[in-house]
């Protein structure tokens, strides 16, 4: 299985550049990012261009080190994984009750990141319209799934 590259020593501020067009904080970041994110030809290109502060810290502290360990494609799906968990514990602090959606969605759309780069799909040569339907259709997609797994753990839980 083919490890991660070795991650350069990049800053916040140099990754976010990097991935938005714009310095970090600066006047059009948001607009870059929607932009770049929901206009890549490829979903993983999607992600690279996604909250690039979030993903600053989750390619520095998880899919590296994880990678390093395991290969890309694991990597990648565990980082997903960890992303999810994350947000289902922000949600369940909020809400007060354990919430357990964000990390199967996440997981779905991590396997769809790497079945997407196994198989080469690109919509490179697409307009950016078609390229952002892509991605949100995939998001959606992910989404939808997630909420297949939440419906059958409730009932589980309901019927024990």
């Amino acid at each position: 299985m083919a490890k991660t590259r070795p991650v350069q020593h990049v800053t916040l501020r140099q990754y976010v550049k990097r991935r938005t067009g714009v310095a970090l904080g600066a006047s059009g970041s948001m607009r870059n990012m929607l932009r770049r994110s929901l206009g890549a030809p490829t979903f993983s290109g999607f992600w690279q261009h996604w909250n690039p502060v979030w993903g600053y810290y989750l390619s520095r502290y998880i899919a590296g080190p994880v990678g390093n360990i395991t290969g890309a494609s694991l990597a990648t799906i565990v980082t997903f994984a960890v992303s999810g968990a994350l947000h289902d514990l922000a949600v369940s602090a909020v809400k007060t009750k354990i919430i357990v959606f964000f990390t199967p969605w996440f997981v779905f759309m991590g396997m769809m990141v790497v079945i997407t780069s196994q198989k080469g799909i690109s919509l490179r040569r697409q307009r950016w319209g078609i390229r952002a339907l892509f991605n949100l259709g995939l998001i959606i997609a992910g989404f939808a799934m997630a909420q297949v797994v939440e419906n059958q753990l409730q009932l589980h839980a309901w019927y024990g």
